[in-house]
């Protein structure tokens, strides 16, 4: 049995929070971001959204796209690291919105949690468990950035993008690479929280709520395992990178970007890049480059591409499909 992506979808909120908008709120410019970074504009959720809204109207895009009744989805699965409470979960909101009856959860991998949930979901299928799952990426990270800390608020944004896996005639899943690496924890953590550091005054006064990131140690990290999952995946499929036809890396900085395509001796423009518009939306990143990929015209039927993801954990991952479609 093959199994593929039935339908794509992707959804940012309206607000625009742009690089000079930043100016005013931090010590930063439009140059100095762009040239460090790539980013030129983030999306922001209103006040009265959260991440199971954003990943609601993502869901909704890639069933209709499926071009399936939604009741046929009978799992969903959401990658976030921003949920909208420690409990439910955020996967149940959004069975709840679509009116549907299916089972549902979340999965914590930060950056890399679309790749782990792809995987999953395509193990679902895969044992005959469930027959189309709805796997979402969705991140409402401005309800977990430090605003007055210029080190992290220029580079994450909203946003959340969708696929519906299920079985397909042709193409699909290839391979899959899933990593963890827990001693770089500390590397990328919301501090406070969860039950090792409960929210407290203090906790709030120290700013430990928001995300801590060293960034110079991410990037380094980027650098290092992204060449290491991707030729796992090429290896698994007997191919190399001159038979991908698309690379869709997490967006998260440019400079990591043109490093791995100078590493694979690939050109830029086989590298899909979004991140000027969106910034770093974590799990969102890499469904929504897909969905807008695949509606740019820039995969389509038996194209293979390469999904790419690094981040909190630490984690990193990747998978190798090609477009059924």
């Amino acid at each position: 049995m093959k199994i593929g992506v039935l339908g794509t979808g992707s959804f940012a909120p309206e607000k625009i929070l742009t690089n000079d908008d930043l100016a005013k709120m931090v010590d930063t410019n439009d140059e100095w971001i762009t040239v460090r970074t790539g980013i030129k504009e983030r999306r922001i959720v209103d006040e009265n959204e959260g991440t199971s809204d954003l990943a609601f109207r993502a869901a909704q895009k890639a069933i209709e796209d499926a071009k399936i009744d939604k009741n046929e989805i009978d799992l969903v699965i959401v990658a976030t690291m921003t949920p909208d409470y420690g409990t439910p979960s955020t996967a149940a909101l959004v069975q709840d919105k679509l009116g549907i009856n299916a089972a549902a959860f979340d999965l914590s991998a930060a950056c890399t949690g679309f790749v782990y949930a792809y995987s999953a979901g395509h193990s679902f299928v895969k044992a005959g468990l469930y027959k189309k799952v709805l796997v979402i990426g969705a991140e409402a990270m401005s309800r977990v950035v430090d605003w007055t800390d210029r080190g992290t608020c220029i580079l994450f944004g909203d946003g959340a993008g969708a696929v519906v896996l299920g079985e397909v005639e042709t193409g699909g899943y290839l391979a899959s690479h899933l990593v963890a690496d827990g001693s770089g924890a500390c590397e990328l953590l919301v501090p406070a929280g969860g039950t090792k550091e409960p929210v407290s005054k203090e906790k709030i006064d120290n700013k430990d709520i928001y995300l801590k990131m060293n960034g110079r140690e991410i990037f380094k990290f980027a650098v290092r395992v992204f060449p290491e999952t991707v030729e796992d995946v090429l290896g698994q499929a007997g191919i190399t990178a001159d038979d991908v036809d698309l690379f869709i890396p997490h967006q998260a900085n440019i400079r990591i970007i043109e490093s791995i395509a100078k590493r694979f001796k690939q050109p830029l423009d086989k590298f899909f890049v979004n991140l000027s518009k969106y910034g770093n939306t974590s799990a969102g990143s890499i469904p929504i480059a897909l969905d807008e990929a695949i509606k740019e015209g820039k995969l389509k039927k038996g194209d293979k591409f390469v999904a790419t993801g690094f981040g909190g954990g630490l984690t990193y991952g990747s998978i190798l499909v090609e477009i059924s479609k």
